[in-house]
């Protein structure tokens, strides 16, 4: 089963990218859903969820998983946690890493232009887009994630470059996050650090990922391992699709999950 995130698919509104409350609750709200349906079916949900999401699904399994483990739902229960390519440090590894240059640049472009947009959503982040982006896309940048363009049409309305999307302001922000920004930020990290895991898991990553950065990940398992938990890293190599190695690790990921989800001994 996957969510339906708020704004997404036939959803009314904007989608709020990257807000783990509204993710987890959508997720919550898919399980009870699905076993209200199941019956029909002729089938029964077990009470054991075994969560797993790519990229923002990541921060996000981490949420329901959360949720889970704090008895949210009155019937399901945490049973395992398979994060795949994440930005679990979004406000520190992350951004960092995209200002810096590491990272694929016209992905950067985007995924900064998205942070700005959707954080400014919800949160005080800026009053007028021409504070934090550049003319003309000022003027059109909002409009490019009312979750109806495709990606190709992202890439065509976005610069190939940081500087010539980002204001001086624009870019300091990023880097030194304040305000509502600073908050939001904290808010979507705390899912990585304000709780620790009962049930097995387990971080799938790849190395020369151009989209999250691998420190992503080192830093949860380090969080992870100052409380106790072992969450060992699957490496998944050079797994490459479309020429991508960030989807591709997707990819590389689903059937090992799938099949660690299947292990009687992790019962």
């Amino acid at each position: 089963m996957a969510p339906d995130y708020l704004g997404m698919g036939a959803g009314p509104g904007l989608h709020p990218w990257m807000d783990i409350g509204s993710e987890t609750t959508a997720s919550l709200d898919m399980l009870r859903a699905a076993r209200a349906f199941a019956p029909r079916t002729g089938h029964v949900l077990d009470r054991e969820v075994m969560v797993t999401g790519f990229s923002q699904g990541a921060s996000a399994a981490l949420g329901l998983g959360r949720a889970l483990q704090a008895g949210e739902d009155h019937w399901f229960r945490l049973d395992a946690l398979a994060p795949v390519s994440g930005a679990y440090d979004f406000g520190g590894a992350e951004l960092r890493a995209l200002l810096a240059g590491e990272l694929d640049a016209k992905s950067s472009v985007v995924y900064a232009a998205y942070t700005l947009v959707a954080f400014n959503r919800l949160h005080a982040v800026y009053e007028d887009p021409g504070e934090v982006f550049r003319a003309p896309y000022a003027d059109t940048v909002g409009a490019l994630f009312d979750g109806t363009r495709t990606g190709q049409e992202l890439m065509a309305g976005t610069p190939g470059a940081l500087d010539e999307l980002l204001t001086p302001h624009g870019r300091a922000l990023l880097a030194h996050p304040t305000g509502g920004l600073a908050e939001a930020l904290r808010t979507t990290d705390a899912v990585c650090a304000d709780w620790t895991p009962r049930a097995p898991v387990r971080l799938y990553m790849t190395s020369r990922d151009e989209q999250a950065t691998i420190e992503n990940t080192g830093r949860r398992r380090s969080e992870l391992a100052a409380n106790g938990v072992h969450a060992p890293v699957v490496d998944l190599g050079a797994a490459d699709y479309h020429g991508s190695r960030h989807l591709g690790s997707n990819v590389a990921a689903t059937p090992r999950i799938v099949s660690w989800f299947a292990e009687p001994a992790r019962r």
